[in-house]
């Protein structure tokens, strides 16, 4: 246990649930990761569930430990207990939650990994102390987290925010989503890659680097090369990274005018090659958000928590869900609270109250065996929004003074 503001915290397993690996850490009250375990992913649902508790239980073996948080990459529904879809995970409307409790006898929180990332560098690393932020998971896609008055901001039904899918290209490059334009098409690790096919294609001759790794086998061509080909004085590769650069900055500018926040932060395994973008996208970001000449502007930087943010975030949001209810009601202020989760855990069934009460309505709109007329349905005084989003799309990792 480590002390917080003058209580034990105790110690919590955050989970990075990913395609290829799980990522396990116990993770302390200050965010420091203890120890960590990992093991490749399985591919059946019941095989992940077994990789979950061995994993949890190999921990538990060496840690006296309170909650487990998962981050995972697809949609968490808004109680945090249920997997909507996840493109790389076996689950789809599965109570994931529910069933690792049981088997672990452990309190169990989903979030989404972008989610689970922008809590972490709130509480611990490069969002700390902002009041309103957006993170920008940039990898193969684009995962997002908003943080809106010190709190995640889920949507109504826990699947906000889908930035990469904003479409910024009308019928431009398809997007595995259905959609054709979409940012992530053109800012992502995939879209390095893409652009650099295309430039290729139009001047074979100006590159060096590229051409070679193309010409050998097409297929073989990355992200990480491309940004490496940049580093070396690439010519196509140089005008790849300006034009994902211009791109980031044009996306940052709709996020800017839509949210306003104080607060950008690049995350993600592109995050990593920043030297080569993030000075230009600040200038493009500057030069396309309304008004820049009579507005603060954001600051844009990158995580500091890196791959581990996801993890540290869950385990945190996990140990928030064991605050007493005293926390819980005083974090309802939007603002962390002394106990520093922040995040009260009764949305569940605030939730399950609406829905009841919206099926009420619906009952009460049905025609009756016995009437000749339906029944108008009286208001519920339901505004029909859900509490404020998933790892994420959590949501990399994570100091300085923290907003109380």
């Amino acid at each position: 246990m480590t002390t917080r503001n003058g209580r034990e915290a105790p110690l919590t397993v955050g989970i990075d649930v990913g395609g290829t690996n799980i990522r396990a850490s116990v993770v302390d009250g200050s965010g420091e990761v203890l120890d960590t375990v990992q093991a490749p992913t399985p591919h059946a649902a019941r095989a992940l569930e077994d990789g979950l508790a061995r994993a949890v239980r190999e921990l538990r073996s060496r840690h006296e430990i309170g909650a487990v948080g998962l981050a995972v990459a697809g949609f968490v529904d808004e109680t945090r207990s249920s997997v909507r879809f996840a493109p790389h995970l076996p689950w789809e409307d599965s109570a994931v939650a529910g069933r690792l409790t049981e088997r672990l006898g452990l309190p169990v929180i989903l979030e989404h990994d972008a989610n689970a990332a922008m809590w972490a560098e709130y509480r611990f690393g490069a969002a700390a102390g902002a009041h309103n932020g957006v993170l920008v998971a940039i990898g193969t896609g684009i995962g997002a987290a908003l943080l809106v008055d010190g709190r995640l901001y889920r949507g109504s039904y826990g699947v906000a925010p889908e930035l990469g899918h904003l479409q910024v290209v009308p019928q431009g490059r398809a997007c595995p989503c259905g959609k054709r334009g979409c940012w992530e098409r053109y800012c992502s690790g995939t879209a390095l890659v893409d652009t650099a096919i295309e430039m290729l294609a139009t001047d074979p001759m100006r590159s060096t680097i590229l051409a070679r790794e193309v010409f050998a086998d097409p297929g073989a061509l990355t992200g990480r090369k491309v940004a490496g080909g940049a580093q070396d004085g690439d010519p196509v590769a140089l005008q790849v990274m300006a034009d994902f650069a211009r791109w980031l900055g044009l996306g940052l500018a709709f996020v800017g005018d839509i949210f306003d926040p104080d607060l950008i932060v690049i995350a993600g395994g592109v995050s990593s090659s920043a030297a080569l973008f993030l000075d230009d996208a600040r200038e493009h970001y500057a030069a396309a958000v309304t008004g820049a000449r009579h507005r603060p502007l954001a600051r844009i930087r990158t995580t500091q928590l890196g791959e581990a943010a996801g993890m540290i975030g869950a385990a945190e949001l996990a140990r928030s869900a064991l605050e007493p209810a005293t926390s819980a009601s005083r974090s309802g202020s939007g603002v962390d609270d002394e106990s520093g989760s922040g995040e009260p855990d009764d949305r569940g069934s605030r939730t399950a109250a609406r829905s009841r009460a919206q099926r009420n309505s619906v009952k009460a709109a049905q025609p009756q065996p016995n009437s000749a007329k339906a029944t108008r349905a009286q208001p519920n005084g339901s505004s029909g929004r859900g509490s404020a989003n998933s790892a994420a799309r959590g949501p990399g990792a994570k100091t300085g003074t923290r907003r109380r």
